[in-house]
């Protein structure tokens, strides 16, 4: 059979059965070899086939308008999704927080205020906000002063009770990755706290900052020391009240700098709030951490941009604290009682079941970096389908470029793609609506994974690991070339 065949021919031929929850009842979630179903072009096989990846390949096309599947490879086997995964979390947050939701931060007091002084504490109320950062701490510190605050003469506390606390997002991952963080109802610059390091004669001069374009104030919560070694290049010490790092000398060389992850995000927001309370005349005492939930009166409440804003930038920069905690807030809402990440990811895989009536969604977490996880691409390409029916997903997604055979981008191509990207070591995802040259609309899904090479990959080697890049170059060809055999057909 020749590849290009007309549109009718390959709705009829490859779209007779309607992508449903009955279709997906039994898939399994443990990957396994695919086969091509029935009498599909031998097209896709022979662009797998030359891709030359280790491993597995799973994915699904359908028509947005009919439903109707066009093709599938392994479509109802699970891989890991990495940050594809995205995709279905935002669609969780919109249908159950709404696109007009607004995480809220405040300060509040919780005692009388006579002349300017609060005899009483003050608590900084985290609200589970995960764009938060240093201006927007700033910006409460001197509403406060406005608000005619100048003394506050009890504790000061940071409540983080909002959301659960998570050590790490993917506890698999190297310590000092600044993408795996700690998890709680308040975060701050995403949970991550700048290292910079200067040579200075035979030593380093080393700094600790929540910085951002307008403030670069100091933390006393995270701490480096250098040490003089080649290997391990970080380690981390945790104590009761500080991040504690150590840096190998030999891997320094005359400067540079780096984010990394914050374990105590409630310690890491009180510390910089109490800095730029200060510079605000506004002395607080030691940061105190509380969970239960605070009363008093409102002297200053901060508000997020909507959440689908939130969620477009989480789809363009591919934020994980943003997934986690949007993700975790959606499950609260549905009433779910979540002690940890797993729990909520297990809330939200049961929404895609009662919503979407698939199988084949089996998260564990919201961002996709738990290599446990695993998504069938028949079930993510199902909910891709009803959300471009109600228009809640695709203008929110990022436009992913095709290339010629150079590798250079082509600006006018007549295929366009909206799409979430995922990226693993030896893990490769894409999700997401293609518009053919004829105008028609394909949601799709393409999932690869080397699962077994990946697991062997020692924990300290896991942000750079031999052969990753070259292996997920050729994900990402093979990911582009589907699409334009899907666009060339369904144009045709």
């Amino acid at each position: 059979m020749v590849d290009r065949i007309s549109r009718r021919l390959f709705l009829a031929g490859l779209g007779a059965s309607v992508v449903s929850g009955a279709a997906l009842a039994d898939a399994p979630l443990q990957s396994l070899r695919p086969q091509l179903r029935g009498d599909l072009p031998s097209g896709a096989e022979r662009l797998i086939q030359a891709a030359g990846l280790r491993g597995e390949v799973v994915f699904a096309v359908a028509d947005v308008e009919t439903g109707a599947q066009l093709e599938a490879f392994g479509g109802n086997q699970g891989l890991p999704p990495a940050s594809v995964a995205k995709a279905l979390t935002a669609l969780y947050a919109l249908d159950v927080l709404g696109a007009d939701y607004r995480f809220e931060t405040a300060l509040i007091a919780d005692g009388p205020i006579e002349n300017g002084i609060l005899n009483g504490d003050l608590i900084l109320v985290g609200g589970g906000d995960p764009l938060l950062d240093t201006d927007d701490l700033a910006t409460m510190a001197a509403n406060l002063r406005e608000a005619g605050i100048t003394e506050v003469r009890g504790a000061f506390k940071v409540y983080d009770g909002a959301l659960p606390y998570v050590f790490s997002i993917d506890p698999g991952q190297p310590d000092h990755l600044g993408y795996s963080p700690a998890i709680s109802g308040i975060a701050l610059n995403f949970n991550r706290v700048h290292f910079e390091w200067k040579r200075a004669g035979a030593n380093y001069k080393v700094t600790m900052d929540a910085r951002t374009a307008r403030y670069t104030p100091s933390v006393d919560m995270a701490s480096m020391r250098v040490e003089k070694r080649s290997l391990p290049i970080y380690t981390y010490q945790p104590s009761a009240r500080q991040d504690r790092w150590s840096v190998a000398s030999g891997a320094l060389g005359n400067g540079g700098a780096r984010w990394l992850p914050v374990r105590k995000p409630a310690l890491y927001a009180g510390d910089v709030f109490r800095t730029l309370a200060r510079a605000n005349g506004i002395v607080l005492g030691r940061v105190q951490i509380t969970r239960e939930t605070p009363e008093g009166s409102v002297l200053v409440l901060h508000q997020s941009d909507t959440l689908e804003s939130i969620l477009r930038g989480m789809l363009k920069y591919s934020t994980n604290v943003t997934a986690e905690m949007v993700g975790m807030a959606a499950s609260k809402a549905r009433g779910a009682d979540i002690q940890s990440l797993t729990d909520s990811a297990m809330e939200m895989n049961r929404w895609a079941a009662e919503t979407y009536s698939v199988a084949g969604v089996a998260m564990v977490d919201h961002s996709g970096l738990g290599d446990a996880s695993r998504m069938a691409p028949e079930a993510l390409v199902t909910a891709l389908v009803a959300a471009r029916k109600d228009g809640a997903l695709r203008p929110l997604l990022k436009k992913f470029t095709l290339v010629d055979g150079q590798g250079r981008p082509v600006k006018d191509h007549p295929i366009k793609v909206d799409a979430k990207t995922g990226t693993l070591n030896f893990v490769s995802g894409l999700g997401g609506f293609i518009t053919a040259p004829d105008g028609s609309e394909l949601a799709f899904a393409v999932f690869t994974a080397d699962v077994e090479h990946r697991a062997t990959i020692p924990r300290a080697l896991r942000e750079r690991p031999d052969g990753a890049r070259s292996w997920n170059s050729r994900s990402r060809k093979l990911q582009r070339a589907l699409i334009e055999r899907w666009g060339a057909l369904a144009g045709s």
